[in-house]
Order: C-alpha cells, then sequence, then structure tokens
C-alpha cells in the first residue's frame, strides 16, 4: 500500500502466519478447543467461589477476579484469531484494532497487578495469620482490587492512545495475531525513541515491580513456613502457594520477553507466539492448575457437581 495522507488506515492486514500457511489450520484447531476450555474451567472456578460458603474467603475473593479477567483478556483476541486463521480475510478495521488494544492491554496491566496482589494476600494469611481477618477484611479486599483494575484501565488507556497516535506513514500491514502496542510501534515510521522509553518505564512498573514483590513475598513465606513444625501444616501452605507461583512464572515469563525490551528489537514471529501463550495458554490452564493444587476447589467442584446431577 502507497503512503497516504490519511491520519489511520481504515483497516489493518494481520499477516500472521501467511509465511507459513500449515501453521493455520492446527492452531485454529487448537484454539477452537482451549478457547471453549477456558470459558468452562473459569465460569466453574466463579461459580463454585460463589456458591459454596467455605470458599467466601479473600483468597477466592482473588482468584474469582483472576478468572472473570482471564474470561475478558482471551475473549478480546481469541475469536478474531479464529477468523483470521479460518478464512481468508486476514484483516481487523482501525476501530476494531483501537478497542481490542485498550482491552488487551486492561486485562493484562490488571492481572500482572493482581497476581502481585494474590501474593500478598498468601504473605499475610501464613505469616500474619492471627492478623489475617483484621488486615484482609471485605472493605480493604474491594478497595485493593478496584485499584488494581482502575491501574490496568489507566496503564491501557494511556499507553494505548499514544501508541495510536503515531504516524504509519499509509502502511496498515502488522506482522500479528492481533494489535499489540510493541507491534504498532514497531510499524510506525518518524521517531519512536519516546515511546519505546515510555513503554519499557511503564512495564517495569507493571512487570518487575509487581514480579520483584511476589518473589519478596514468596521468600518471607518460605522462611515462614519452614518453621511450622507439622508436616501436615506445611503440605497446607505450599499446596495453596504452589498453584499461584506456577501461574505467575506461565505469565510473567513470556510477559516480560515481550515487553521489557526495545519494540524494535522484537523478533518476527516472537509477538505471535508469546501472544498465543499469555493470552490463550495461561487463561486456559490457570483453573485446572489451581484446581488440581487446591482440595477446596476439588471439593467444591465435586458438590456442585452432584447437586447439579441429583437436581435431575
Amino acid at each position: 500500500m502507497e503512503p497516504n495522507n490519511k491520519s489511520h488506515p481504515e483497516e489493518f492486514i494481520l499477516l500472521g502466519f501467511t509465511d507459513r500457511p500449515w501453521l493455520e489450520f492446527p492452531l485454529f484447531i487448537i484454539l477452537l478447543i482451549t478457547y471453549p476450555m477456558a470459558m468452562m474451567g473459569n465460569i466453574a472456578i466463579i461459580l463454585v467461589s460463589k456458591l459454596d460458603p467455605c470458599l467466601h474467603s479473600p483468597m477466592y475473593f482473588f482468584l474469582t477476579n483472576l478468572s472473570f479477567l482471564d474470561m475478558c483478556y482471551t475473549t478480546s483476541i481469541v475469536p478474531q484469531m479464529l477468523f483470521n486463521l479460518g478464512t481468508s480475510k486476514k484483516t481487523i478495521s482501525y476501530m476494531g484494532c483501537a478497542v481490542q488494544l485498550y482491552f488487551f492491554h486492561t486485562m493484562g496491566g490488571t492481572e500482572c497487578l493482581l497476581l502481585a496482589l494474590m501474593s500478598f494476600d498468601r504473605y499475610v494469611a501464613i505469616c500474619k495469620p492471627l492478623h489475617y481477618t483484621l488486615i484482609m477484611n471485605q472493605r480493604v479486599c474491594i478497595l485493593l482490587v478496584a485499584t488494581v483494575w482502575l491501574s490496568g484501565m489507566t496503564y491501557a488507556v494511556s499507553e494505548a492512545t499514544v501508541t495510536l497516535q503515531l504516524p504509519l506513514c499509509g502502511h496498515n500491514t502488522l506482522d500479528h495475531l492481533l494489535c499489540e502496542i510493541p507491534v504498532l510501534i514497531k510499524t510506525a515510521c518518524g521517531e519512536k525513541g519516546a515511546n519505546e522509553l515510555t513503554l519499557s518505564v511503564v512495564c517495569i512498573f507493571f512487570l518487575a515491580v509487581p514480579l520483584c514483590l511476589i518473589l519478596i513475598s514468596y521468600a518471607c513465606i518460605g522462611h515462614a513456613v519452614f518453621k511450622i513444625k507439622s508436616l501436615e501444616g506445611r503440605k497446607k501452605a505450599f499446596g495453596t502457594c504452589s498453584a499461584h507461583l506456577v501461574v505467575v512464572f506461565l505469565f510473567y515469563g513470556p510477559g516480560i520477553s515481550m515487553y521489557l525490551q526495545p519494540p524494535s528489537s522484537i523478533s518476527r514471529d516472537q509477538p505471535k507466539f508469546m501472544a498465543l501463550f499469555y493470552g490463550v495458554v495461561t487463561p486456559a490452564l490457570n483453573p485446572f492448575i489451581y484446581t488440581l493444587r487446591n482440595k477446596d476447589v476439588k471439593g467444591a467442584l465435586g458438590n456442585l457437581m452432584r447437586s447439579i446431577f441429583t437436581s435431575k
């Protein structure tokens, strides 16, 4: 497409894996399977957390928010991916790209902070058990979650708005499966050093700082757990924390490799595989990780299934 004087193109062409068409059908099938799995798994977590009185605690309040967030996160990109992989039309409208940009990064930024908040909850529960109900009362939990969501929205609105104002010089081809800030910055023309620097600084706050707080929390938790004399007590403490740690590394690993480097240095296929991982794989795995490692959730799910089948 030749450069024109329009401030933005009417639509973007998402190249995806057009250079490797043999990958498109297997990915389409994988997404067709994992997306319903992610939705059903996260809905199940929300239902049992709300319906089972034993799960009415701060930990499961945060887990419910994580499940809802993951549903929104994967929904913001998978339908578009399925459309692009399953048809010959590889385009997204400019407005659709902007909406996807805002939603995808709102969910991503919010999840970074929410995972840190969940690790703080585990720190208070294990290291300050006598003060847990006082510190993590309902009002505080609601305030913390609201702050996390508001921070994620602020990050997305500010970064996405600035990115969408970059000149594209008539280029409307994105070598990606979706609209994502680093790829749009890389595609833009002209001076974009300030955008790259701003994105790196913001992502240090949303990725590196929360990850450091999570690691510090778990260092304190590990120290406290080894002081527990009861083997059963140690196993229970590690059981509730190990699932969260697995989710943390699944999410932060790809996110750091994608966002804590200048967009200009990102390799061609890196954004595609990273987006598939933290936008599709992680939301699909989270419910199973929390269920398999948590006796309370497994018991609540069993009770819910029995009540459904016995009512029939």
